[in-house]
């Protein structure tokens, strides 16, 4: 059985009928289901509470994994209905990136390339990079998740070489010209 309808656009009836009754559509998306709590023009912010908390009951493994799948979603949904300053804000998504190393670390996840993580999305609707599947740890890779303990990629292991050596010749040339002046 297909759902047929924008999930966005369904009443709170019918996302309490989804809900218990998810296993019977072909068609069901969770992602698109928690992001539609948000886009809803139909529930007011009591009935999406609610909702949220009624998918994270049935879904609660999905909802944890969806501070990696998608973030700014998993944010949005965490502190709706919430006034919240940047100190609040910031300590929130601290706690995201913990929780996320805390994931990848517990399942054993090596790549970080999924989810939003996996394409280019700088914020200008006019890059032609827009959409594009990206290579963790590139240059055109915006907004890639980053953890405290993450380590520089340097490709080939040959440039730290050649810094460490360069800053040897001109200690090199600095002693020999004050030697030669001496």
């Amino acid at each position: 059985m297909k759902l047929n309808r924008r999930l966005n656009q369904l009443t709170e009836a019918d996302y309490r009928h989804l809900l218990i009754n998810y296993r019977r559509y072909t068609d069901f998306n969770l992602l698109g289901l928690f992001r539609s709590l948000l886009e809803s023009e139909k529930l007011n912010l009591e009935q999406q509470i609610c909702l949220r908390d009624a998918a994270t009951e049935v879904f609660p493994r999905f909802y944890e994994f969806l501070q990696l799948k998608d973030p700014a979603t998993f944010f949005r949904l965490s502190t709706l209905g919430q006034e919240l300053n940047i100190a609040d804000e910031r300590a929130a998504w601290e706690e995201i990136g913990r929780t996320q190393q805390r994931i990848l670390t517990e399942k054993r996840i090596r790549h970080r390339n999924f989810g939003t993580y996996s394409k280019h999305n700088c914020g200008y609707d006019t890059c032609p990079l827009n959409g594009v599947m990206i290579r963790q740890g590139t240059r055109i890779a915006e907004g890639v998740m980053k953890f405290n303990t993450d380590r520089r990629i340097c490709y080939g292991g040959h440039f730290d070489h050649r810094a460490e050596q360069r800053r040897r010749e001109r200690k090199a040339w600095a002693n020999q010209r004050n030697y030669l002046e001496e």
